[in-house]
């Protein structure tokens, strides 16, 4: 009880404390003539705890110490180089200040005459000072001036422009997008270079205030999509986005469902072959993925090297990962179906063989596979948080012993190691990540319908699974766009793709009011070999 009554009366006391402050952050900064630099960098100090990043720094401007000056800016956020040498250096030695003149003049002298950095705005707003501040710009207080002035300093430490470790490939671009949103644009801009390509800014997060900007090509994107984007941005209502992961989860179509809707990349490639399309682009500041909109279930097994090779080439390994997909999402369940239910389904020797394997081994097939699965699901996770040098020789070497030490210990079947290995090994091999992860929770319920029903259960599962997928949208864009509903000219870009001088128009769900994508006869059509020898030879002679 003593205690409750200290704390109420600590409350209290601190409450005066604050309630008798002279100091607040009102919406305004002050324009008190004496004391207006001193109350506005006590409103700084209490609203940020007086942190020790924060520098303030007095400034002399030339030879006019009638006004005086203070600059703030946050370590680590700036470029040292920009405040020293564009900024403080040029306010103490520039000699037009050193004439008398007044402290409104002043204002406008150092925008047009002494600063010499870019983007210089105006500030009266409390709100707006501390988001220009957080941000990594420069702010100047003038004594005597109910305006602050915000310059455009940002830098810091960043990561350089370096290969993809997603996406990688084996011809095309090898930059990556890094974790700062306007090298991530400026990376496309240099790809796209239209001044069609318009781009829209916003912040969101209460507390991160995170730059967030989509990216459109003006005539190619449809103008519905590009307000739906806007009004599901806007929106947002939250305190901080860390990742452009929390953007996708909050504007998705549908969330009762394992398969993404929105496509990821970090490559600015694919970002710029999306955008030709129609698509739309979502930049987050602080991460190297870009979220692009609308996205079809078919783009989940697309590459943009696919675009890079021949098509008979691209058609082939499209074909390879359509196969090493549904490799990784029924491979355990064939196994189990036809070993629990249909036995007559595999060739006598084979099934010889396996009933000798499976003699010692006390577990249903069922029982079996989840033993493996969740064994190797869990390598895969201590792979992947272990540090990179070790991770991936602990997983390798933890699947050998363990597959081998469960083999001899008559706990699973070294059929059954084959298999869940050879799923192991497809879902890897799925261009997306996102998708892969889908295949292994789908995994389970084709397994356990297998143990209940043989095939018939994964018949059953899988009508489930394609109704299930043809019912989503993506920005109201149909999800198995262009299987169903079937656009037979778009539907030659999906499995297989046609020659590259054969895509004459954009998917027409998708773009906007300029569908045509290139000229007429673009197909290749140069003079026969033996009429171009001949003709050599005859000018030779």
């Amino acid at each position: 009880m003593f205690s409750f009554l200290k704390w109420k009366k600590k409350k209290k006391n601190s409450d005066n404390q604050q309630e008798k402050s002279p100091i607040q952050s009102t919406d305004k900064l002050s324009n008190n003539i004496e004391t207006s630099l001193t109350l506005n960098l006590e409103v700084i100090k209490q609203r940020t705890g007086n942190s020790t990043d924060f520098v303030i720094r007095p400034v002399n401007l030339g030879q006019h110490p009638k006004v005086k000056t203070t600059i703030v800016y946050i370590k680590g956020l700036v470029d040292n180089q920009t405040v020293n040498d564009f900024l403080i250096e040029a306010m103490i030695t520039n000699p037009t200040l050193q004439e008398q003149i007044t402290q409104q003049e002043v204002v406008d002298m150092i925008v047009k005459d002494v600063v010499a950095v870019g983007g210089i705005k105006k500030l009266s707003d409390w709100d707006e000072l501390f988001t220009e501040l957080m941000s990594g710009n420069t702010i100047i207080f003038i004594e005597g001036i109910s305006v602050a002035l915000s310059v455009s300093t940002q830098g810091g430490e960043r990561r350089s422009i370096q290969e993809s470790t997603t996406n990688v490939s084996i011809r095309g671009s090898k930059e990556a997008f890094t974790e700062s949103i306007g090298t991530n644009i400026a990376m496309v801009r240099r790809i796209i270079n239209t001044p069609d390509l318009w781009i829209e800014s916003m912040k969101i997060g209460k507390m991160t205030k995170t730059d967030v900007s989509i990216m459109y090509i003006n005539g190619i994107a449809r103008n519905e999509i590009i307000e739906e984007v806007r009004k599901r941005l806007k929106k947002i209502d939250i305190d901080g986005v860390l990742e452009s992961g929390f953007i996708e989860q909050l504007i998705e179509d549908q969330t009762n469902t394992t398969f993404p809707t929105i496509h990821h990349t970090d490559r600015p490639d694919g970002v710029a072959g999306n955008l030709l399309e129609g698509r739309i682009a979502i930049f987050v500041n602080g991460t190297p993925f870009v979220l692009i909109v609308p996205a079809l279930f078919i783009d989940f097994f697309q590459s943009p090297e696919d675009y890079y090779e021949r098509f008979d080439i691209s058609s082939a390994i499209r074909l390879l990962r359509t196969i090493i997909f549904f490799i990784s999402l029924i491979g355990p369940a064939v196994y189990i179906a036809a070993t629990t239910f249909q036995q007559e389904m595999i060739p006598t020797k084979l099934a010889i063989i396996i009933a000798n394997q499976r003699e010692s081994v006390p577990f249903p097939a069922f029982i079996e596979a989840l033993i493996m699965e969740i064994t190797f699901e869990i390598l895969r996770e201590a792979g992947i948080r272990m540090p990179k040098a070790i991770g991936s020789t602990i997983s390798i070497v933890g699947a050998l012993v363990i597959g081998q030490a469960a083999i001899q210990a008559g706990i699973v079947s070294p059929v059954m190691v084959i298999v869940v290995s050879m799923t192991a090994i497809a879902s890897f091999a799925t261009p997306s990540y996102a998708v892969a992860i889908s295949a292994r929770l789908v995994r389970f319920i084709f397994m356990f319908s297998a143990a209940t029903f043989g095939f018939y259960g994964m018949i059953l599962v899988f009508i489930i699974l394609v109704v299930h997928l043809s019912s989503l949208r993506s920005f109201g864009v149909p999800y198995m766009t262009p299987l169903a509903p079937f656009i037979r000219e778009e539907a030659e870009d999906t499995i297989v793709r046609r020659p590259l001088w054969g895509y004459k128009k954009r998917p027409k769900m998708i773009s906007g009011r300029n569908k045509v994508k290139q000229g007429e006869n673009q197909k290749p059509n140069p003079p026969q070999p033996r009429t171009m020898t001949n003709s050599a030879n005859e000018k030779g002679d």
